[in-house]
């Protein structure tokens, strides 16, 4: 489903806030945001170190993106209205979740941008974990190209199980990779080790 025309119109305003609130806690830089294909299915990875990279890649990103989240979020009270209305749509974590694979590549066939956090969890310790294969299986299904997004201190704004931002008293940073596109052949060790290496270069931990 795409964006409806109330998203669409308050995407600008929740950007600026989001960005306010950025500049106040951790301003925001942003490099490589023109690699990023201005239309057409586009799947989105991004390395995941603190509850507020969502919003972080959104801003960072000229595109409206669909984000895949954890299913504990639809059950929050408050939360759970606004990502849906946003179109967020929900992953269950330790197993292969079918539906949301398949609402993921039903998204990108009908040209929309999907972001994805392969690591499947944040990391306490900042450092990227090894990534499930279900990024490998979405972007050889749906046939769209791949883009990988490196995000930096954004645990210094949110720390690890804190719920409250908090000024980080440094720059952070989302850094885009160049896009890719695998073949419906291609194995999950080749997307997989290729996504891999973008996210340790973009996140400078190459």
């Amino acid at each position: 489903m795409r964006h409806k025309l109330g998203v669409r119109l308050a995407y600008p305003v929740l950007k600026f806030l989001v960005r306010v609130l950025m500049l106040l806690l951790g301003p925001l830089k942003v490099r490589g945001v023109h690699n990023v294909p201005a239309r057409g299915g586009l799947l989105i990875l991004a390395n995941h170190i603190a509850d507020i990279d969502p919003p972080v890649v959104q801003i960072s990103c000229k595109r409206r993106i669909h984000f895949m989240a954890k299913s504990e979020l639809f059950s929050m009270p408050v939360i759970k209205h606004l990502i849906r209305w946003f179109h967020a749509f929900p992953v269950k974590r330790g197993e292969p979740d079918r539906a949301a694979i398949k609402h993921a590549i039903e998204l990108l066939h009908m040209g929309e941008a999907v972001c994805i956090f392969p690591e499947g969890q944040l990391s306490e310790s900042g450092l990227l974990q090894p990534l499930l294969p279900g990024a490998a299986l979405i972007v050889r299904k749906a046939g769209v190209p791949i883009i990988c997004c490196g995000l930096r201190n954004t645990n210094r704004v949110m720390p690890y199980r804190s719920v409250v931002p908090r000024p980080g008293f440094c720059f952070t940073y989302a850094e885009w990779g160049e896009p890719r596109s695998f073949s419906d052949d291609a194995t999950a060790d080749e997307v997989i080790g290729w996504a891999t290496q973008e996210l340790l270069r973009l996140s400078h931990q190459a």
